[in-house]
This record gives C-alpha cells, sequence and structure tokens, in this order.
C-alpha cells in the first residue's frame, strides 16, 4: 500500500474523488476486490448492490476511522479497523434484508466478506487513518463509487450476453442465442479482461495526450 501524506492542498479535493472513479479505479485500474466481483458481477442488480453496499461500508468506517484516527493506539489499529468496518457490513446487511431478500439471498456470504474486503481495509490504513474527514468522505466515496462502476460494467455485460436481460427486463427476442458461460466465473473473468483492456488502452492515449502537450 502506497503512503499517502498527511495533509494536501484544499484545491485538490476534487481529484481525491474522482482519482477513485477513473485514474485509480479499484478495480480496472488497481485490479481489487476480485472475489466479489468476479462471484457477483453476473447481473447488473447484483453487481449495483454489492457496489452500493461497499460503498456505504466504505463511507461510514472511513469517516469514523478519519474522526479517531488521533484516538486509535497504532499497535491496534488493524483489529481496530476491522472492528468498525464489521459493524457497518452487519447494519449492511440488516438493510439489504429489509430492502430486498431476493438480493440478500443472490449475493449470500459475499456481504459479509465485504469485512476483509482489502479496497476498505485498504482505504482506512492508507488514507482516512491519515487524512482530515471531509478528505477520507470524499476518497471513500469516490473509491466506492468506482468500485460500483465497475461492478455495473460487469454486470450489464455478462446479463445481456448470458440472459438476454437487463435488469431482468428482456432485450431480444426469442431467437437471440445467449451465451450461458459468460454467466459462470470463467465468463466473468473473460469479461472483466475485456474491460481491462480497455481502461489500459485509454490510459495509455491520455498519457500519449498529455505528453504531446507538455512537449
Amino acid at each position: 500500500m502506497t503512503t499517502l501524506p498527511a495533509a494536501e492542498p484544499a484545491g485538490l479535493d476534487t481529484d481525491t474523488f474522482l482519482k477513485g472513479l477513473w485514474r485509480e479505479n479499484p478495480v480496472f485500474v488497481q485490479v481489487l476486490g476480485m472475489c466479489p466481483v468476479l462471484a457477483v458481477s453476473n447481473t447488473a442488480m447484483n453487481g449495483l448492490a454489492m457496489g452500493l453496499a461497499a460503498t456505504f461500508v466504505l463511507v461510514m468506517s472511513s469517516t469514523l476511522v478519519s474522526l479517531l484516527r488521533n484516538v486509535i493506539p497504532k499497535q491496534v489499529r488493524i483489529a481496530t479497523f476491522i472492528l468498525i468496518i464489521a459493524t457497518f457490513v452487519t447494519i449492511v446487511d440488516f438493510l439489504i434484508q429489509a430492502i430486498s431478500l431476493d438480493v440478500h439471498k443472490a449475493l449470500g456470504a459475499f456481504i459479509a466478506l465485504i469485512v476483509v474486503n482489502c479496497i476498505i481495509l485498504g482505504r482506512a490504513e492508507a488514507f482516512a487513518s491519515k487524512n482530515s474527514l471531509v478528505r477520507s468522505v470524499l476518497d471513500a466515496a469516490g473509491m466506492g463509487l468506482g468500485f460500483t462502476f465497475a461492478l455495473l460494467c460487469l454486470g450489464v455485460v455478462r446479463e445481456v450476453l448470458g440472459s438476454g436481460t437487463l435488469f431482468d427486463i428482456p432485450l431480444f427476442g426469442d431467437s437471440f442465442q445467449t451465451w450461458s458461460i459468460t454467466l459462470l466465473p470463467g465468463g466473468g473473468f473473460f469479461t472483466l479482461g475485456l474491460w481491462l483492456l480497455l481502461f489500459a488502452g485509454w490510459s495509455q492515449r491520455r498519457q500519449r495526450r498529455q505528453a504531446r502537450q507538455e512537449a
């Protein structure tokens, strides 16, 4: 994990939020959280639900960690971070169960596994524990929405190709031949590879454009 400075100019607050969406997207750039990414992104609804759940936990845990950063002893900080994260995971688990039992069943044990999601623990350790409340919330929101965006992108492609539907709404006629393999973990891995290729190409074009502007 990269250790970030404790304080930076206030003008960078917008960048703190936007970097998680594109430049440092936790899935398409940093390739983190692969277990839930491949397992629950078989439909757009599952991907969206998992992404929003992780975003809620990420924002709330980063908020509390930032508020308590000068109180938590360094020797027990990781255990404390995990306890804080687990508390909000329990809350979001009950919320999903109350809102939609079907979605809760579809996500299954992966809701509980948010506790050990390296994205959430990593932002708590590398950023929230070293920065102000506002910057920590912006960072968490950006990373969480970037994670949600990635899961939704994967879920849309896999559901459309694998089932011919989008959010359970039929898109094609009976003649459409579904690619059921995209609904399997192997298909998810292949779809992820295509998205990684697209993001890598976009990043390279962006770097070349910046180099030409600086030349």
